[in-house]
């Protein structure tokens, strides 16, 4: 798997420090560079393959609007700063992304998934594999036996010794969500200790929750944060 490298220029040394931790959190991300200002960049565009650019505007000397319009062949560009006004000179400019300071690492993460390397996005995560699509489970509900194809399937809800499975229903089985999981597809993933949702119904993340395909909104437990993350990130190759 290829990485996509990324340099960030930033004249305020919190703020590099707080965009490469965050750079750390996501595996398929490779830092190339910290720059101060502009000059650095266009020095290290000069020498190096960038595929990435957290750029804020505020620099001295040379904003980075101003270095954006110098350059005929750019990276993708997210443009990091404190001043909302610049947000349409920045899209006319074809920057992927604009995050106002202070951000989130959520906020980060969205507008990385934004970046396309290459004008493509190979996603292992969200592409449908066709052989478990077309797959189907049986399961006990209300003395009747069910059967289930995985694809219709948007989450399941644990349920003490029982889970509720929603499709365009809810179907109640006497099973846990541990022992459910281990007989389903790996593009079922659990989310909180309460929760596992199909990886094709995801629309987004918004803040501390998933939303799927039915603008359902569900928590994103702590525990279970650093692995969805990983996963999800896999689609940026």
């Amino acid at each position: 798997m290829e990485n996509l490298k990324c340099i960030i220029a930033d004249d305020e040394p919190i703020a590099r420090q707080i965009l490469e931790s965050y750079i750390k959190e996501l595996p398929n991300l490779e830092l190339v560079s910290s720059c101060k200002n502009s000059f650095e960049v266009m020095a290290i565009l000069q020498e190096k393959e960038v595929d990435l650019l957290f750029l804020d505007i505020n620099m001295p000397k040379l904003s980075g609007l101003s270095l954006l319009k110098t350059l005929q062949q750019k990276p993708s560009v997210i443009i990091t700063t404190a001043y909302p006004e610049y947000a349409i000179e920045g899209f006319e400019l074809s920057v992927a992304d604009y995050l106002l300071k202070p951000f989130s690492f959520e906020r980060f993460f969205q507008a990385v998934l934004k970046i396309k390397k290459k004008g493509v996005i190979k996603s292992e995560v969200f592409s449908k594999n066709k052989e478990e699509e077309n797959s189907s489970i049986f399961v006990k509900s209300d003395k009747k036996i069910i059967k289930l194809n995985f694809n219709e399937i948007n989450y399941i809800e644990a349920y003490g010794n029982y889970i509720k499975i929603y499709t365009d229903k809810r179907i109640l089985t006497p099973q846990t969500l541990t022992d459910f999981l281990k007989k389903i597809p790996t593009n079922f993933i659990r989310i909180h200790k309460s929760f596992a949702i199909n990886f094709n119904k995801i629309v987004m993340i918004d803040g501390n929750q998933i939303v799927l395909q039915n603008e359902l909104k569900l928590a994103i437990g702590k525990s279970y944060r650093k692995e969805l993350l990983q996963r999800i990130d896999k689609g940026l190759d």
